[in-house]
This record gives C-alpha cells, structure tokens and sequence, in this order.
C-alpha cells in the first residue's frame, strides 16, 4: 500500500496551491480531508493505492470484481493449477419474499439433509474433476464441472476511493450476506492503513449529499 496515504490525499489536495506538508498530520490537515468528503472533491482520494490478496468463493468474488474503475485484478487460473479444490461451505437462508434476489436471516431448518446432498454434490464433482484430468483431459476444459462456491484466489489493486465505492456498495443491505463479510473486511484493512481519509470518506455527516 501506499506508505502515508493520507498525506498523499492531503498533498494532491494542495497541490493546486504548490503547497505540501511532511507526515504527521495536524488538525487542520483532518479537517481538510473531511472538507474534500463533505464536498465530494474526490480526486485527491484516487492517488494512495492498496493491495489485497482475497481468498474467496467464486460467487463472492464475482460480486467483488464487478468493481473496475480504479482497479487491476489477476486470479488464480484452473486452466493451468491443478491443487485439490476448495469449498465454502453455505448457510441455508430463507429467500425474501419480496425481491427477485436476497434471502432473509432465517436459517432453513434442515441442515443435516442439505448438508449431506451437498457434500455428496461436491464430492462427486472433484471426483469427475480428477478423473478428467487422469484421462488426459486438459485442465481449462476439466474445471467446468467444479462448481461455484470453490474457493478461488485474486490480488487486487485498487486506489482508496475504488476501494471506498467497492466498501460502500457491497455492505448495502441489499447485498449478499457472504458479500458483506468481504467488503467489511477490506475495510478493516484501509483504516487500518489510511485511517483519516477512510474515516472521511465514511463518515455520515460527510456522506450527505451536498
């Protein structure tokens, strides 16, 4: 990641006045920051960058990496590896009866039985996977039979404010519950590293639309 990202953010900021600061920052460097949020002057936020390695499902990643504005993504290639699969194992909630997609937090009260069919599932399926491969087939055609939720694994670059629009949308409560886990994980990790500009980016009163 980008060392003294929030410096940088302040430093774009002021570059139109030929100005810059060395770290750390003071207050009036904070309050510039919530003043560029508040007022939607988002460039300055787009020049700190960070890198992740997400080891997920394939539908949450999907989810993810629907995201490209400001990001660059390279991910684990089955036409070429040819490791054991992984698989996430699913909670069974109920569907939401009033949109084409969502579930609600209601767990469907037979875990035993839909465990066991799905383990069956996947087993058969990294069974018809291996013996593709020990009869020759090549792996690139193999992998069709695996199915979405093995675990897959990308490195993502993204700059702050791509990863500020990836946090905030994917933790809408319209996005699935697996999906959120991720987005709020990320955003451990950038305040973690960019501690003022993300607090900026999502504070409430910051995000109010002008």
């Amino acid at each position: 990641y980008t060392p003294e990202g929030d410096t940088l953010v302040v430093n774009a900021a002021r570059c139109s006045f030929d100005k810059q600061i060395a770290p750390p920052l003071e207050d009036k460097d904070v309050k510039l920051l919530n003043y560029l949020a508040r007022h939607k002057h988002f460039l300055p936020f787009r020049h700190p960058s960070a890198t992740i390695r997400i080891h997920a499902p394939l539908y949450v990643l999907r989810q993810l990496n629907k995201h490209q504005v400001g990001m660059s993504f390279s991910e684990v290639s089955r036409r070429y590896v040819k490791s054991e699969p992984e698989f996430h194992s699913p909670n069974w909630r109920k569907a939401a009866p009033n949109v084409k997609q969502g579930s609600l937090e209601e767990i469907i009260e037979f875990p035993n039985l839909a465990n066991e069919s799905y383990n069956e599932h996947i087993q058969k399926s990294v069974d018809l996977y291996n013996s593709l491969l020990n009869s020759g087939v090549a792996p690139e055609v193999a992998r069709v039979v695996l199915p979405q939720s093995m675990y897959t694994t990308g490195v993502w670059t993204g700059t702050l404010l791509a990863w500020n629009h990836l946090y905030k949308l994917r933790t809408d409560p319209h996005t699935q519950a697996e999906t959120q886990q991720y987005a709020l994980a990320i955003s451990e990790i950038m305040f973690t590293i960019f501690p003022h500009s993300w607090r900026a980016l999502n504070d409430p009163e910051n995000c109010k639309l002008s």
